[in-house]
């Protein structure tokens, strides 16, 4: 596919102008100076939840944003009744410009990207050792998503009780990713300590859950923030997979401060919109080696300059493996399912 098509996202695709004329009654559009701003902490059916300090203001999109995309995490601009009370609404007038964006594409082969979430600093990978069995592979996407956005990953692996976490970590070991590993009590509760490790990574920070369903996310949510009531779902005996109970992606405030972005259980998590060479820039000890290679490289062939980078020891005594983890990361995008 053409590289311009590259990056798009879906507030880039132009609407059929209507018969009537599109033209606006005057050029000169108002500068809302006046705007309030707000964070959007959900979205449902064309309406936006915002926090505006310590009030909460319910907004629609104003029609001079046309398709412009608004999610959770969006700083965004509002005129009208910003007052909070009940039945109140207000118009979004304007999106600040994002710090962050997590994106993932429909499949690997779209180069138009879904923006999940704004201005969030850290991805939080929840995935559970056993029921259901991890997916290593899954995690691997979603830790390319978390550096193609600049967030900071973290993994969370529950169900500890069940299998011992060491073999899984030790696929991620190169790569430095922390980690916080939880057990689950007879009746599914996650055990304290795992919880406060939990906590003590996030506060004072925004951070995004991702995970299958059944991995625990909305359990470890609920402990998280005792007022969330995110409902929580089984696994599949037959299957091993868990039911979908979160349908949309909700900002929830942390009591000690700091934000936690719950979103919808994924099953997939498409790439096609993730650049390898922009991606490897990502790893500071890698990226000066690739100067030598071949246009177009993937990082993953013959011709790779990364490979006599290694050898030669420039990329440290972590080189080899941290290199294996790169490549395993970027065939991830592909689906190539070598080792």
């Amino acid at each position: 596919m053409s590289g311009r098509y590259d990056h798009l996202d879906e507030s880039s695709v132009r609407e059929r102008p209507s018969r009537k004329g599109s033209r606006p009654r005057t050029k000169d559009r108002p500068s809302h100076e006046d705007a309030v701003v707000g964070v959007v902490v959900g979205v449902d059916r064309g309406r936006f939840t915002t926090r505006v300090g310590d009030r909460v203001v319910v907004a629609m999109r104003a029609r001079e944003l046309g398709r412009t995309r608004i999610v959770v995490g969006d700083r965004v601009a509002m005129v009208g009744d910003t007052s909070g009370d009940t039945d109140s609404l207000s118009r979004v007038v304007r999106v600040e410009d994002r710090r962050t964006v997590l994106r993932r594409s429909a499949d690997d082969s779209d180069r138009v990207e879904r923006v999940i979430v704004a201005n969030a600093d850290q991805l939080v990978v929840v995935t559970a050792l056993a029921d259901p069995e991890p997916r290593p592979r899954m995690v691997d996407r979603c830790l390319v998503a978390a550096y193609d956005a600049g967030l900071d990953p973290l993994l969370v692996l529950t169900k500890a009780d069940l299998a011992p976490a060491e073999p899984f970590l030790a696929n991620y070991t190169a790569l430095d990713v922390p980690h916080v590993v939880s057990r689950s009590g007879p009746d599914g509760a996650l055990d304290a300590a795992g919880v406060e490790a939990v906590r003590e990574q996030l506060t004072g920070r925004t951070s995004v859950f991702v995970g299958h369903s059944g991995v625990g996310k909305s359990t470890l949510v609920n402990a998280l923030v005792p007022l969330a009531d995110r409902a929580i779902g089984a696994v599949n005996a037959v299957t091993g997979r868990g039911r979908h109970t979160s349908t949309s992606a909700v900002a929830l405030e942390l009591p000690d401060g700091g934000w936690v972005v719950d979103t919808p259980g994924v099953r997939s998590f498409g790439l096609g919109h993730v650049d390898p060479a922009t991606f490897i820039q990502h790893f500071d000890d890698l990226a000066p080696g690739t100067e030598g290679c071949p246009r177009g490289c993937s990082h993953d062939e013959a011709d790779c300059a990364l490979d006599a980078w290694v050898t030669e020891g420039r990329a440290g005594d972590a080189g080899p493996a941290r290199l294996e983890s790169l490549r395993r990361l970027l065939r991830s995008r592909t689906g190539d399912e070598r080792p």
